[in-house]
């Protein structure tokens, strides 16, 4: 019997492309039930290998209502294939957008469910350390969806004692004490959502500038406004939430639970005032897709942190963008060479011999089978 088929295959694009990896919608052939399959070619992998397996070690840790969960593992010659709970009510953004109506009580109760997760994961050990709208999925298309916490690629289980200082996540919602390369703690994961609380207010992010040494230094300094018009029609409350997450100093800086607290989060401070109109022509203004890509690169953080050790202020090359082979299948029968887009027919079944489970308790591939394939 067949676990995982692909049933979009032929009709129209149903996979989604990122940097390393891609994304088929497949279906579990017994139960009918669709899930989120991310493949990722293991020629991408090449000396990121403690990183995917750092992502897999998280995601096996963690259940939460709010978090997008891990089922299944399965590997091939040239792919990992993560099988994970589909989500498909759609990016945070583009709800909001379509909404009709849109309050601060509606920004509130969102962002008390992204408190609520990210605080069970800070109990658990775990900074998600790349918090942004883009990982923030509605769980369903339903009116009253839950929202789902997604891509933990750079996540980080904290150790007993240890201290963090990697460079990584999106410049825009990235705390000042990542960019200043000082140690950092679960604090970095408040400021994300301090960011984030004050994107929903208001349709525009906090710091912005076209130019990366420029937008970095606003955020080292913590430099940002509640500007009018935008803001008058904003509870006190609201700003007060947000001045206490994008707190500079990380000791200070709101914790979830404190967060979880606020009245603007635990009380009724939360206004009932329509801001759909105003939110939404920024948040349409300012997060088009091309502007979101050129404006929020992953990479130039990376690339600051490298200018600050080698002293100069010249700008590097960007690092390249490496994409799946997969392009809507699963995987070519073992032995055979993947060919170019233009000649390879697509293979929609894989057999028992053709991938291997992985233990998710050592979180390596163990010898047995289970008694099902997939199909791409």
């Amino acid at each position: 019997p067949l676990l995982y088929w692909n049933p979009f295959f032929g009709s129209e694009d149903k996979s989604i492309q990122g940097a390393f990896s891609e994304v088929v919608l497949a279906e579990e052939k017994r139960t009918q039930r669709l899930v989120a399959i991310k493949c990722i070619p293991k020629k991408a992998l090449e000396g990121k290998e403690n990183s995917i397996e750092n992502e897999i070690a998280v995601l096996h840790k963690i259940k939460h209502a709010n978090i997008v969960s891990l089922e299944d593992i399965f590997e091939s010659k040239s792919h990992l294939y993560l099988v994970m709970q589909l989500v498909s009510g759609g990016e945070l953004f583009d709800r909001i957008v379509e909404k009709g109506f849109y309050t601060e009580k509606d920004a509130s109760k969102l962002i008390q469910q992204i408190l609520d997760a990210v605080k069970y994961l800070h109990d658990m050990g775990i900074v998600h350390r790349d918090l942004k709208p883009e990982n923030l999925l509605y769980y369903s298309l339903d009116e009253d969806s839950k929202i789902m916490i997604s891509d933990f690629g750079l996540s980080k289980i904290e150790g007993s004692g240890s201290v963090m200082s990697t460079a990584c996540g999106t410049p825009g919602y990235v705390a000042p004490e990542v960019l200043a390369q000082k140690p950092y703690s679960k604090a970095v994961d408040c400021w994300s959502i301090g960011v984030i609380s004050y994107i929903l207010l208001c349709g525009y992010p906090p710091f912005y500038d076209e130019n990366d040494a420029k937008l970095f230094e606003q955020i080292l300094k913590a430099e940002y406004e509640f500007d009018s018009p935008y803001w008058d029609d904003i509870s006190d409350s609201a700003k007060d939430f947000i001045v206490h997450l994008m707190e500079k100093d990380p000791k200070i800086r709101y914790t979830c639970e404190q967060a979880l607290q606020h009245p603007w989060i635990a009380g009724d401070t939360a206004l009932d005032k329509n801001i759909h109109e105003s939110v939404s022509a920024q948040i349409k203004k300012n997060f088009a897709k091309s502007k979101w890509k050129q404006a929020f690169n992953a990479t130039a953080v990376v690339r600051h942190m490298r200018r600050l050790q080698l002293g100069t202020s010249q700008e590097g090359p960007s690092q390249p963008t490496l994409t799946s082979p997969c392009h809507g299948h699963l995987l070519l029968p073992e032995g055979e060479e993947e060919e170019s887009s233009e000649s390879a027919s697509p293979v929609h079944q894989l057999s028992l011999e053709q991938t291997r489970p992985w233990n998710l308790n050592s979180l390596r591939p163990v010898g047995t089978r289970p008694n099902y394939t997939r199909k791409g």
